[in-house]
């Protein structure tokens, strides 16, 4: 692989998932793109990549950009996401919603679908809280892969010890062999669908919760700016955002401002007005 077949290959990924990819990472592409070779029947990265330049091949396209995707993510990944959930957002949207009696959150750049699940797991042991609430967890991301082992909901041993309690694991899931599969309970709460966060996603309506935590990280400034201003329209007025621990708005957008109480947590409003808005969930 040439210098100038790497750079066609960042220009490629850049454009159609908004992964900036470094001139150093030369290693990671060739150690990815090796399978995708191999399932192709191509028989080097130069051939992949002057097959990816005549766009003759949709499914070469996709399977590459796939490759090259981390779609790392555990039960309850990084714990204080989840436990701001319960004990902050939660609280809030009961009774800031108690009129509509509807919460709707999104999981951008959902994975294997282990996020949405922790946090259905987490509404599903508050349901006495919430009689006749209709709840709407909606979970994309741009690998089909990773969306179908989602939608299935079947984790090996490794996946289901990482992260996930033990008393949650008894309750909801199904052990098959050396399987897990989480109850169809559980599964229903969580809609699955395909989106590239360059795309527009306003079709999706309107969120009081967004999690979109380990993807911004991969993106340049510019894209990383459009796509929380983006993300921001797609809140309601007072909804909440989580991003991932190295992730931040500060310097990125005004279309969102961190609440100063809680590490990770941003609000769709101006600085002054955070510690009005989440004063409801944090008492």
């Amino acid at each position: 692989m040439t210098e100038a077949e790497f750079e066609a290959l960042r220009v490629f990924l850049k454009a159609r998932s908004g992964l900036a990819l470094s001139p150093d990472k030369r290693y990671l592409v060739e150690s990815r793109l090796s399978a995708v070779c191999t399932r192709f029947k191509l028989d080097s990265l130069s051939h992949l990549i002057r097959e990816i330049r005549t766009g003759r091949s949709i499914a070469l396209e996709k399977a590459t950009i796939e490759a090259m995707t981390t779609n790392e993510t555990f039960f309850f990944r990084d714990k204080t996401p989840f436990d701001l959930f319960q004990d902050v957002l939660l609280p809030k949207y009961l009774k800031e919603r108690a009129a509509s009696r509807r919460l709707r959150i999104w999981c951008a750049a959902a994975s294997s679908g282990q996020e949405p699940y922790s946090l259905a797991m987490l509404l599903k042991e508050a349901s006495a809280r919430m009689p006749g609430w209709h709840i709407d967890i909606v979970a994309t991301d741009i690998s089909t892969e990773v969306l179908e082992k989602a939608k299935a909901g079947i984790y090996n041993q490794f996946e289901v010890q990482r992260g996930l309690p033990i008393r949650l694991l008894v309750k909801y899931f199904a052990q098959t062999g050396e399987q897990w599969q989480i109850s169809p309970e559980i599964r229903s709460m969580v809609d699955f669908r395909y989106l590239n966060l360059l795309d527009d996603f306003s079709r999706l309506g309107q969120f009081d919760i967004v999690y979109c935590r380990n993807v911004l990280i991969y993106f340049d400034a510019a894209l990383k700016a459009d796509v929380l201003r983006r993300i921001a329209n797609t809140m309601a007025a007072d909804g909440s955002l989580l991003l991932g621990a190295s992730e931040t708005v500060l310097g990125v957008t005004d279309a969102l401002a961190l609440d100063p109480a809680h590490r990770g947590l941003y609000a769709k409003t101006a600085p002054a007005n955070v510690t009005k808005l989440f004063a409801v969930g944090s008492r």
